[in-house]
């Protein structure tokens, strides 16, 4: 139902512009919000009136009037008055209020129906149907989604509700504690570098106006209601594969995670015999500070000797020396382009049954 902070604001309004004081009352006789401090007990004359057959009645110079919405009574409303002026604010406000319940309700149900869409609960035929009531085309969608470091809190996701969620076409939700689904109507962003742009303006907002860090992955482009999904399991994936290959990124794409995307979907069997088939029965110890920064420095320099050793502010002699030192302990000298590819490689598929095992 809708909440009791918007049920406040609209009695408020309502009164600053018919001066009539008025409560609202769920079926049982519950206060929920009221414009004046009431001396009265109402919840038995409010029980009553809620099972009787009457829409309205006064009782003790009060009238009582029903909010009912789609055959089911929602909410019992009292106007501290019995004339007729009241009479007719009451059946305004009632009115009010009745479709604020059912707007709240139909996107109460697009964001259900969104749900189940994303989790791939719904038969393809029910999918349309539901859609042509909802009034939800066919279109270009991108699923985000926005992983919220520490505990997400319902300000987090209002915020993202204010930022992304105001057009209709355009939804936002969520399935677990950790993490806010955004499914974004893409039409008009007809390139990767504008579904990036969109992903780094959610990190930024985020950060600096809830001052949370998030991370942000998101899935392929997709033209039908079914393969939503999809791109939903991309979105999950491409944040996943960043834990383990791309730590320092804030955004991921799906379709930017290069051989990264690859590794994380071989199986831990088969990683384990490629570990073996490059180092044998034990992994060597090369992970040192130095060997790591000296190792990442002559990577980025594209194996270039000289350069490195400039970066790294040692002599051409000093590097050459280290390289040599890391041959004798792998058995791969990385100064030569396939026995780097396969080291790359083989680092890349540790991180992953490291990061494997530590999920299980």
């Amino acid at each position: 139902m809708l909440s009791n902070h918007r049920i406040q604001t609209t009695l408020d309004e309502i009164k600053e512009i018919s001066r009539i004081d008025m409560a609202l009352y769920n079926e049982g006789g519950k206060l929920l919000a009221a414009t004046f401090d009431q001396q009265e007990n109402f919840e038995i004359a409010v029980s009553d009136f809620a099972e009787s057959m009457a829409e309205s009645q006064t009782y003790a110079g009060y009238h009582f009037f029903k909010v009912v919405s789609d055959g089911d009574l929602a909410y019992v409303l009292l106007l501290c008055s019995s004339t007729e002026e009241a009479y007719m604010v009451g059946k305004l406000a009632v009115c009010q209020i009745r479709h604020l319940v059912e707007a709240y309700r139909e996107q109460f149900d697009r964001n259900s129906f969104m749900q189940n869409i994303l989790l791939g609960n719904m038969l393809v035929v029910d999918m349309y149907n539901k859609a042509r009531k909802f009034h939800i085309e066919e279109t270009e969608r991108v699923v985000y989604v926005i992983e919220v470091e520490g505990k997400k809190d319902t300000y987090i996701m209002e915020m993202v509700k204010s930022l992304f969620g105001g057009s209709s076409r355009d939804f936002v939700t969520e399935i677990d504690e950790q993490s806010i689904i955004v499914i974004k109507d893409v039409r008009d962003q007809n390139n990767e570098e504008m579904l990036e742009s969109m992903a780094k303006t959610m990190v930024d907002n985020l950060h600096c106006e809830a001052m949370v860090r998030v991370r942000v992955g998101y899935g392929n482009r997709v033209f039908h209601l079914q393969d939503i999904t999809r791109s939903y399991q991309e979105a999950k994936m491409a944040i996943e594969v960043g834990k383990i290959f791309y730590a320092e990124k804030e955004t991921l794409s799906y379709g930017r995670l290069g051989i990264g995307r690859l590794i994380y979907q071989i199986p831990m069997s088969l990683c384990e015999m490629f570990i073996r088939e490059v180092f044998g029965e034990e992994i060597p110890d090369v992970f040192s500070e130095e060997n790591m920064i000296t190792i990442q420095k002559f990577f980025e320099n594209n194996l270039n000797i000289s350069e490195t050793a400039r970066q790294l502010f040692v002599h051409r002699n000093t590097l050459l020396y280290r390289l040599e030192r890391l041959e004798k302990i792998i058995g791969l000298d990385i100064r030569k382009f396939e026995d780097a590819m396969t080291f790359k490689i083989a680092m890349m598929v540790l991180s992953n049954m490291n990061y494997q095992k530590e999920e299980k």
